[in-house]
């Protein structure tokens, strides 16, 4: 099976080969992809390199949270990603985003306030967890609304720390 997978604003084209191997274009790779103690902790190897990531679904994509760096992954298989092209469908940039903790941790700082005016990728807050500090980052423009951190504050995974208008 393939499946379209959409990171930030680019398109890969992801082909499942069997439980060891993928195809992303033209390159296959050998992977390993392992759950950690029924958390979303995982273990990937990839052509011989391991990361750690967390993974979780949110309210529209999915999280991803590796070296540091959070992503928001879509992923559509061929046929679905064909009926919304033919139905003319696509994602709205407005309405409101709730930024959730991708794993549960120590609110570092808060680099924005209510009401401020934020840009895409436009770092929000970092959050510290196993030792690890984690920008995480404006999906689109918008404007600030409530602010439910501050620093110094543990929050558990999926609350929600502010919000994006």
């Amino acid at each position: 099976m393939k499946y379209v997978t959409t990171v930030g604003n680019q398109e890969f084209e992801i082909e499942i080969v069997d439980e060891h191997h993928i195809r992303i274009g033209e390159r296959l790779l050998t992977v390993d992809f392992e759950s950690v103690s029924g958390q979303p902790v995982f273990s990937l190897i990839l052509d011989g390199k391991s990361y750690e990531s967390f993974v979780y679904q949110g309210d529209e994509d999915w999280e991803v949270l590796i070296r540091g760096r959070q992503y928001q992954v879509k992923i559509e298989d061929e046929r679905e990603k064909r009926l919304k092209a033919a139905a003319g469908g696509g994602v709205a940039e407005g309405g409101e985003f709730h930024l959730k903790a991708p794993m549960p941790g120590l609110v570092v700082s808060v680099l924005v306030e209510e009401g401020q005016a934020v840009k895409k990728g436009q770092v929000m807050l970092i959050l510290e967890s196993m030792k690890m500090q984690n920008e995480l980052k404006a999906p689109r423009d918008g404007v600030i609304g409530r602010v439910r951190v501050k620093a110094g504050e543990s929050v558990e995974q999926k609350q929600s720390m502010l919000s994006l208008h």
